[in-house]
């Protein structure tokens, strides 16, 4: 027996046409800010880099702000932790790295003056101090003498007084590092000996000296051995050229 089925007048299998929805809730692409210069109430970026000057404006490529300079002074810490221990690293690292930025901004100033108080001699004169030290001025460096537990960053040139062009220590140029000594700590870094560290204490940032150590204040009987073939004899007189590139104070 044939048997029809008559849909239930709620059930529908036919699907109304889709229709667009209205234009009006199509959403608009948001508008574009117009091209050319910057809103007035943008910023401009600042850079600030050790040894460098402070630069405003736009930046090149498109990179984003970021202030350096913290980074150049690690090889400072790895250094002193090497010769003083973790501690001390540690403790020179966390200075620099926190003071690097309010030091090139509250400082600015100060340094500037320093640089212009220095001064290059004309004429040399040799000094000699009761232990035998002797020097002479190259330039007169500005601002404050180091004192103990101050860092003290130099370039020096190092060589056995008479031997022309043999060098045991030589940190001049762009591509060589500094040394940093603490002053009244032990034991010094490599080329530096007690001579040099009682000269510092009488010079200045940006100050320049020739200073001749007898062997006493110097590597003494001993000698030193600095690997490589670069030795120095015993009772050896040295010969220095020493330049005073930063005097930071010591952490309190």
């Amino acid at each position: 027996m044939a048997s029809s089925f008559t849909p239930h007048p709620l059930l529908s299998f036919s699907h109304p046409p889709s229709t667009p929805p209205p234009k009006a809730l199509i959403a608009a692409p948001p508008p574009q800010p117009p091209t050319g210069s910057p809103p007035e109430h943008q910023q401009p970026i600042v850079q600030i880099g050790i040894g460098g000057s402070n630069k405003r404006g736009g930046r090149r490529g498109g990179g984003s702000a970021r202030i350096s300079g913290v980074g150049s002074t690690d090889w400072v810490a790895s250094s002193l932790t090497r010769r003083f221990g973790l501690g001390a690293g540690l403790a020179w690292a966390g200075f620099l790295a926190l003071g690097v930025i309010s030091e090139q901004v509250k400082t600015r100033l100060e340094v500037s003056n320093q640089q212009a108080n220095a001064w290059d001699v004309e004429e040399e004169e040799e000094v000699v101090l009761p232990n035998r030290i002797r020097y002479s001025e190259l330039r007169v460096g500005g601002g404050v003498v180091p004192r103990r537990g101050d860092l003290v960053v130099v370039d020096l040139k190092g060589s056995i007084k008479g031997a022309i062009g043999e060098e045991f220590v030589d940190t001049f140029g762009e591509k060589k590092k500094p040394l940093a000594l603490v002053m009244g700590s032990r034991p010094y870094t490599r080329g530096m000996c007690e001579g040099i560290e009682c000269v510092l204490k009488t010079m200045k940032r940006g100050g320049k000296r020739r200073v001749i150590v007898p062997h006493k204040l110097g590597f003494g009987e001993k000698g030193a051995d600095f690997g490589n073939g670069v030795e120095v004899p015993p009772l050896a007189t040295l010969e220095y050229i020493v330049e005073v590139e930063k005097v930071s104070l010591a952490p309190a």
